[in-house]
C-alpha cells in the first residue's frame, strides 16, 4: 500500500510551522513523517525547521533530481527532498508543508494527495508577522492582500480542507489530526 502526501498550505504566519511542531507527536503515531523543506533561506533565520542553502545549492540540488517537488514564492526557492518518495512508495504517509501556488503541480505528481488549508483571520496574520520581524511593513501588507485573493478563491476549491488557526494552536492540531483521521490515516493508538 503506497502512503498519502498530506499537503500543509497557508498564508506566511498562520502558524503552519507551529502547527506541525505541535502535531508531530500524534502524526507519528499516525505512521506519517514529516518533511523538513530546503529553503534559499539563511538557516539562521527565525522561522521553520528548514535546511537553509543557497540559491546557487539549490539549483545544484534541482538539476540533479534531489526534489520531489520544488517552487519559488516570495523571492525564495523551496525543495521537498526526494526522500518523500521512497516514504510514500514504502507505505509511510507524508506531511509536507506546501504551498498554495503549487498545489496543481503537487496534484499533478500525486494525484491521491489531501489538500489542507491553515487560514487566520487578518487581524490575528498581521500581528503575527508584525512579531516575528521578517518581513518590512510593505511586504506584510503584500502577503495580507494575497491572503485576502485566495480568500475569494479558496471557496472553489471544494477538495481543501480549510483548519482555522485564529485562535488556540491545540484546536487546529485536533482539526489537523481529524481531518487526516477522516480523509488519509486511520490513527493507531
Amino acid at each position: 500500500m503506497d502512503g498519502k502526501l498530506i499537503y500543509l498550505m497557508g498564508p506566511s504566519g498562520s502558524g503552519k510551522d507551529s502547527l506541525i511542531e505541535a502535531a508531530r507527536e500524534p502524526l507519528q503515531r499516525m505512521n506519517c513523517e514529516v518533511m523538513r523543506r530546503v529553503i534559499t533561506r539563511s538557516a539562521e533565520s527565525v522561522g521553520e525547521d528548514a535546511v537553509g542553502v543557497t540559491p546557487e545549492e539549490f539549483e545544484n540540488r534541482q538539476r540533479a533530481r534531489e526534489f520531489s517537488l520544488a517552487w519559488h514564492a516570495n523571492g525564495l526557492a523551496y525543495g521537498i527532498p526526494i526522500e518523500m518518495d521512497h516514504f510514500l512508495a514504502a507505505g509511510r504517509h507524508v506531511l509536507v508543508n506546501g504551498s498554495r501556488a503549487n498545489l496543481r503541480q503537487a496534484f499533478e505528481r500525486y494525484p491521491t494527495l489531501l489538500p489542507v488549508l491553515l487560514t487566520v483571520n487578518d487581524e490575528v496574520l498581521r500581528e503575527r508577522l508584525l512579531r516575528r520581524g521578517r518581513e518590512t511593513p510593505e511586504q506584510i501588507e503584500a502577503r495580507l492582500g494575497r491572503n485576502a485573493l485566495f480568500k475569494d478563491r479558496r471557496s472553489s476549491d471544494g477538495e481543501v480542507h480549510l483548519i482555522d488557526n485564529s485562535g488556540d494552536l491545540a484546536d487546529a492540531v485536533s482539526q489537523l489530526l481529524d481531518v487526516i483521521r477522516f480523509n488519509a490515516v486511520p490513527d493507531r493508538t
